[in-house]
Formats: structure tokens, C-alpha cells, sequence
């Protein structure tokens, strides 16, 4: 079932108070590294549930720096703790950051948080709620299908069943003022470079298949300078293992992805920015349509003019709230659909 938030819902319930919150810090072990973490508990400690805040790619300190301090106390006013935690090698975690790290692996990581939680028979474990940005899109339905005893999914920004890059590439180009002839030129190189590399093809070959993309000053930002020989060789081997798509030539994250999503049954709440230029929204949205509408309480809600990460924006574009000094001023109803939507649920 498909259920749309009204705005007028969303005012009955009152969400302007300041939550009265505490916090403690609670690491936990995942393959016999300390991950450091934090819980966010309601004043009176009379938790609902507990909700996981899973991140999306590349570095996080997290807890040092008080990561989405705004969901977390629009999760603890509806009455929900939530538990969040720095990547290996990240903040105070141990270990060594690997972004190269599996989809499947940091669904582990999850199960492992959540074992934890149940453990140590913290205040509100009896009720699991997973909430993810953009990459966790992929990581939360598998960590429903492997732990069968999630009770609600709330995914932001979430992913259709292959890699996104192609999508961000076209679009932030677009945005830079690229034409489509030279939009469409190094879009082509770049998913050359991904078969070159994937077949094991060496970096000269690569670079002689690159050259516009590798002097495009999008690609070199975003890539800190562009890729080098000795990164070129240090990612391969693990890229080879990786399968991709025949048809598009992208990497597939989740083998059978939508059998993944189809073998979900908790309710779900999807939200996306409909600027958002890093993943295709509209195929994401029409995926859940396909997989989850029929069986679960699917509940779909974008927000129009706010990016990626459900901030106000202009283009959407990947650098634009640090290039024009933009606000980070959320998107007018993000945080009370997620609590209108958890009261719901009661």
C-alpha cells in the first residue's frame, strides 16, 4: 500500500518543542575492532525503539561532530532513541577505513550494532528501526533480509539497483555548462574506463581511452586530482570481482536487488530531494513502486527544490552549497513527515 503525507497532517502534531534529550556513548565490536558510537536517548528513557542512523559513502566522524543532530531529535521527540556510529578508521573507531568496503560487509556491521544493542538489553532494543542515507539504500534491505526482526525501513536519498555515478557525472556536467556532445564524450569515456579497468586492462590503456574525462575539472575535483597509476592498480583486483550490468556497463551493488526489495515486509518510508542531481530519483521511486508497493506500507514523499541530502538548493548540483555559500536549511517538511509518519505507525 502507497500512502502520501499531507502537509496539513503534519501540523496537527505539534513538533516546535525542544526535546529533552541525553546521550551516551556506546561502542561495539564488529570482527574484533572497536567501532565508537553514541546513543541518543529520550529524557525519560522510555524508548519506543531504537533507530540506527546508517551512513552513506566515504569518511564519517560522526560523533565528534553530531551528524544529523536534527533527525536524531526529530526521532527522539516521537519517542525513539537512535544509535549512531563512526566507520572503521573514522573519529574515534578503530581499524582502518576501507572505502572500498562491500555492501554486504557494512550490512555485517549493522547486524553486528544491533546484536549489541539487544546484548547489553538497552532501553527500547525490542523494536529495531533502520534509518540510511543514499548508499545505506542498498545496505539497509539487505540487513532486513539477513535479520528478519527490523520493525520500519526510513530510507533518504535511496538507490536503484546499480551504480549512480553515470547519473551524478551527466547531471553536474549539465549544471557546469557542458554541452550535450561534450557531456555525452566524457560520460562515454568514463564507462570505458570502467570496462578497461574491469576486464584488467593496465592504467596506460585507461588513460589512452580518457583524455577529455581526465582534464574535465569536475572529474578532477571530485576525484582529488584524478586517478593516479598506484590507485588505478590498488582497486583493480577488488573491481574485477565485481559484476557488471551487460547492458549498461555499471556495476551492480546487490545481485538481484529486486528480489531484495520484493522480500521486504516492514513499513517503509522513502523521501527524496527532487533536485537531487548524485542519484536518479524518479528510477529509485519507481523501483520501490515495483517491489514494495504491493505487499508493504510503502509511504513516498519528495520534497521540490532540495538536493541529495534534503537541503534547500538552487541546481542540486554536487559542490553548490559549498561553492555559493549556500545554507544548510532543510527541506520545508523532511523531519515532521518522519515523525508524522512513526506516530502513525503507533
Amino acid at each position: 500500500m502507497k500512502r502520501i503525507v499531507t502537509l496539513l497532517a503534519l501540523l496537527l502534531i505539534g513538533l516546535n518543542s525542544k526535546a529533552q534529550i541525553k546521550k551516551e556513548i556506546l561502542d561495539f565490536k564488529f570482527e574484533g575492532v572497536p567501532l565508537n558510537g553514541v546513543l541518543t536517548i529520550p529524557q525519560d528513557a522510555n524508548s519506543k525503539g531504537i533507530v540506527l542512523i546508517v551512513h552513506g559513502s566515504g569518511r564519517t566522524n560522526a560523533v565528534a561532530q553530531e551528524w544529523y543532530s536534527d533527525v536524531r531529535e526529530t526521532l527522539v521527540k516521537a519517542g525513539y532513541s537512535t544509535y549512531m556510529w563512526d566507520k572503521m578508521g573514522c573519529g574515534k573507531s578503530g581499524g582502518t577505513f576501507n572505502n572500498n568496503q562491500s555492501i554486504q560487509h557494512s550490512a555485517l556491521e549493522v547486524i553486528a550494532a544491533i546484536h549489541t544493542l539487544k546484548k547489553k538489553q538497552i532501553p527500547g532494543s525490542d523494536k529495531i528501526g533502520l534509518w540510511g542515507i543514499s548508499r545505506a539504500g542498498w545496505i539497509n534491505p539487505i540487513v532486513i533480509n539477513q535479520y528478519r526482526d527490523i520493525a520500519f525501513w526510513i530510507t533518504v536519498s535511496g538507490v536503484d539497483a546499480k551504480e549512480n555515478f553515470k547519473y551524478l557525472l551527466q547531471q553536474n556536467l549539465q549544471i557546469n555548462g557542458h554541452l550535450k556532445d561534450s557531456v555525452d564524450i566524457i560520460v562515454d569515456e568514463w564507462l570505458e574506463g570502467v570496462r578497461i579497468s574491469h576486464s584488467g586492462g593496465s592504467f596506460k590503456t585507461y588513460q589512452d581511452a580518457t583524455p577529455n574525462l581526465r582534464k574535465n575539472q569536475f572529474w578532477l575535483r571530485f576525484t582529488n586530482g584524478g586517478i593516479t597509476e598506484e590507485a588505478y592498480y590498488a582497486y583493480q583486483p577488488t573491481f574485477m570481482k565485481e559484476k557488471l550490468d551487460k547492458k549498461t556497463g555499471l556495476q551492480v551493488y546487490v545481485t538481484d536487488f529486486e528480489a531484495v526489495l520484493s522480500n521486504i515486509n516492514c513499513p517503509v518510508l522513502a523521501l527524496f530531494g527532487e533536485n537531487d542531481m548524485n542519484v536518479d530519483w524518479q528510477k529509485t521511486k519507481a523501483l520501490y513502486e515495483s517491489t514494495l508497493a504491493s505487499h508493504t506500507d510503502l509511504t513516498i514523499t519528495s520534497f521540490p527544490n532540495c538536493n541529495h541530502n534534503l537541503f534547500q538548493c538552487e541546481t542540486g548540483g554536487f559542490y553548490e552549497m559549498q561553492d555559493h555559500d549556500l545554507p544548510y536549511k532543510r527541506c520545508d517538511g523532511f523531519l515532521d513527515t518522519m515523525a508524522y509518519w512513526l506516530k502513525e505507525m503507533e
